[in-house]
């Protein structure tokens, strides 16, 4: 099987803009947006959400045809070709990607594009704006669970998946989808409750989600995932008008994180926070996206806090953690 078999898919402007400035960007006043016409949310990664509000929600969110102003447009695409030379972006070995292809199942649509348009970008920006880690990780970190219960992979194949990455690379990826779910939990206060003594932090006991096997990662190890988390939200925060859409919960969790990051001096990774550069657009809203800017951000961070308790409830997956000092 040839590299070529998986043809590295051209980023949206959104995502070339997130590369180009390492940042997560509002991009209001260069774009507006209209309803997509024919989406279903069944074709996402989204299909398992059960309750009809949190359905109603992330359909308003997703279905929206980003319409971009044709300078905003020629200036991200310009900058994305002018960059790219300097970061070319490394060749996954064959056998993994004959893995990826043969033995595993990525069928399904992220928010915006495939599922594999969303892996290649978490690459290419890691590969980018965290050069020091391996951008592995990144384009794997969703192969064993997502956060709403889609497996790209069978549990069976976990010992298959070891053989093909480093134990570095392997030890992260099987922890992503547990320390995405953790951190709706309680994790970021009580780390931040102990704050005097994180330097003897030697591990957080946790469990993986696509089976519920206990795994552990050394506190280093921690702080990595976490701005390999943090790299990760970029890719699902509003286009634009945050203000507007300050209940949106990736928006809440990118928050927090970043200020978490900031605050203990543990940001790694490139990724700025850039306000919006023009003015909001403001088109009339439907009854339902007036209803939804309402809710308020508590509620929506409990409604979706509680919707990962459920989605981990049913499979089986644990979400108590354990916190082991040196």
């Amino acid at each position: 099987m040839s590299q070529s078999a998986a043809v590295r898919p051209d980023p949206t402007v959104f995502r070339k803009a997130a590369i180009v400035r390492g940042a997560a960007v509002d991009h209001a006043g260069q774009v507006r947006t209209r309803p997509l016409p024919g989406f279903d949310l069944d074709r996402t990664i989204f299909k398992t959400l059960q309750s009809p509000l949190a359905r109603f929600v992330m359909t308003r969110r997703l279905a929206l045809d980003v319409l971009w102003t044709e300078a905003a447009e020629r200036s991200v695409q310009s900058a994305y070709v002018a960059s790219a030379g300097a970061h070319p972006l490394p060749p996954i070995s064959e056998p993994l990607l004959a893995f990826l292809l043969e033995r595993c199942d990525f069928d399904v649509e992220h928010a915006d594009g495939s599922f594999l348009d969303h892996l290649y970008f978490c690459f290419e920006y890691s590969v980018r704006h965290y050069p020091q880690r391996s951008a592995l990780v990144m384009f794997l970190h969703s192969i064993l669970g997502t956060g709403t219960n889609t497996f790209a992979m069978p549990a069976a194949q976990i010992d298959a998946l070891r053989g093909l990455v480093t134990e570095f690379e392997f030890q992260q990826i099987e922890a992503f989808p547990s320390v995405l779910r953790l951190l709706y939990t309680d994790l970021l206060d009580r780390l931040d409750a102990e704050a005097g003594r994180l330097p003897q932090l030697a591990s957080v006991d946790m469990h993986r989600v696509i089976d519920d096997a206990p795994i552990s990662l050394p506190a280093e190890q921690l702080w990595i995932a976490l701005n390999y988390q943090l790299m990760h939200l970029v890719d699902f925060l509003p286009v634009a008008d945050w203000s507007r859409n300050a209940n949106d919960t990736n928006l809440i969790l990118f928050r927090r994180l970043h200020a978490f990051l900031v605050r203990h001096g543990r940001l790694e990774a490139q990724v700025a926070l850039s306000p919006a550069q023009g003015a909001a657009e403001a088109p009339a809203p439907s009854a339902a996206h007036w209803l939804i800017a309402r809710v308020p951000e508590s509620v929506s961070w409990s409604m979706a806090q509680k919707s990962v308790a459920r989605f981990s409830a049913a499979i089986g997956h644990t979400l108590r953690y354990e916190l082991r000092w040196g």
